[in-house]
């Protein structure tokens, strides 16, 4: 299991998938739209909206002090001339170093759906010596803005600074909670309207070295609270070959690591759709894990998404961040609406890291249940049931699973749930990471837009 949804880090957090948003939960559509049409028009009604700045042309449309956007097979966003250089305290060493900076501010970005909730994501290269800061500022529906938040202090190691998220951020309108962008009062009807986002990227002064920033967005939602979801109708049956692992053999390992492998289910969950896209890592980079200890690179998935202001490996935009460290990979956060567009996913090669809460009764044959869990759908069997690589097993070779379908979709879609206590708790929504190829393949590329990812 894992912390990934403690109620202390996510408790305003409420936001739900509207009913009937993609595919088989949609009221079909007249007789005479197209298959394309109808795509469009369910992406359209879809209550999330994912914008990302990828290109050579969206690096070039932002406003930069001292970063120059780089052209090639995958253009990014580099420090060319440094704005100013400021010193940091790291809140988790006490150490102050000076580094040099350079800024990039995104365009103002208007959501097609005014949101209560937003998450950013990154995809970045930080060799040593490096760090990076995303923050996000908005517009409100009353008109007024939000001030710039920190959505976080990332490096892909940890010799350097302490990756963090960043508490105690507020307005009175809303907060941050770890990862999140949260509207403290959905009922009062307001509403996030636009965002902008802004890239620090530092490094030691007078190095020529440099982050790189392949990707930055954000997905935005507003979506009701639902204890139940409309069930979607089976349109699949695959399954895709994704290695298996146990976040349970590590037991104990690391504790410094949120008290070692059985809260480990982000960074295993990334670790198995990051080998199954070739993703491995090398003996060297493993040389610091005990050598008695099985799948050590699990271990190491720990480390290097470790939140230290969190203490736990759930922080979402952290674990697409790491496997986007990987070659040729990249990973956002965002919310999906139904197992009908994980059909989707799955039918183009493209599996899924799902987030959801459950009671042990509510999931037959887990044997668990769990206040947070990040679990791996690799596809579905011929009745619709979904199959997942469940980390939360005693071994690599139980971590197959097979759970009803109605079970699961309710559980990762619904936002309020009734904890073993009777409590009203909130749940994820349909929150899912999505890890695939740099350049996609065309059915990818077709498969991921009809979810809303670009």
């Amino acid at each position: 299991m894992s912390r990934a949804e403690q109620p202390s880090r996510r408790t305003l957090l409420t936001a739900a998938i509207a009913a009937a948003v993609a595919g088989g939960t949609v009221p079909a559509m007249a007789g005479t739209a197209t298959a394309v049409e109808d795509r469009d028009k369910a992406a359209t009604a879809r209550p999330v909206d994912n914008r990302a700045w990828t290109t050579f042309t969206d690096w070039r449309a932002g406003t930069a002090h001292g970063t120059r956007a780089v052209a090639g097979a995958r253009p990014g966003l580099v420090i060319g001339t440094a704005a100013g250089t400021t010193d940091y305290t790291d809140p988790h060493t006490g150490r102050t170093a000076t580094w040099e900076y350079a800024t990039w501010t995104s365009p103002v970005h208007r959501l097609s759906v005014p949101a209560t909730e937003v998450i950013a994501s990154w995809n970045a290269h930080t060799p040593a010596g490096t760090w990076l800061q995303t923050e996000l500022q908005g517009t409100y529906s009353d008109g007024t803005d939000t001030p710039w938040y920190v959505m976080g202090r990332w490096a892909a190691g940890d010799e350097d600074i302490r990756r963090t998220s960043v508490d105690d951020q507020s307005d009175g309108k809303s907060s941050i909670w770890t990862d999140t962008f949260a509207v403290d009062e959905p009922a009062s009807g307001l509403r996030l309207v636009s965002y902008r986002l802004r890239l620090t990227l530092y490094r030691r002064p007078g190095s020529g070295t440099t982050p790189k920033v392949w990707r930055v967005g954000a997905m935005g939602s507003d979506v009701p609270d639902r204890f139940t979801v409309p069930a979607s109708t089976p349109g699949l049956a695959r399954e895709l070959t994704v290695p298996r692992y146990s976040q349970e053999i590590h037991k104990g390992q690391y504790p410094e690591y949120d008290n070692g492998g059985e809260a480990w289910c982000s960074p295993t969950s990334s670790q198995m759709i990051i080998e199954y896209w070739g993703g491995r890592l090398t003996e060297e980079q493993l040389s610091w894990v005990d050598p008695s200890y099985a799948d050590p690179q699990i271990c190491h998935a720990a480390r290097y998404t470790y939140d230290h202001q969190y203490a736990g490996c759930g922080n979402w935009p952290f674990n697409a961040a790491y496997a986007a460290t990987f070659d040729g990979l990249q990973g956002v956060v965002t919310r999906l609406g139904s197992l009908t567009d994980l059909e989707t996913l799955i039918a183009a090669g493209i599996p899924a890291i799902t987030s959801q809460s459950f009671l042990k009764t509510e999931l037959t044959g887990a044997g668990y249940g769990t206040s947070g869990h990040l679990m791996t759908v690799i596809g579905f069997t011929a009745d619709g049931d979904v199959i997942a690589n469940d980390p939360a097993s005693p071994s690599d070779e139980a971590v197959r699973r097979v759970y009803l379908r109605r079970e699961f979709e309710n559980i990762w879609l619904r936002t309020k749930r009734y904890n073993a206590s009777g409590k009203v708790v909130s749940g994820t929504g349909g929150v899912c990471y999505l890890y695939f190829p740099a350049h996609p393949s065309p059915l990818q590329r077709k498969a991921l837009a009809a979810v809303g990812v670009r």
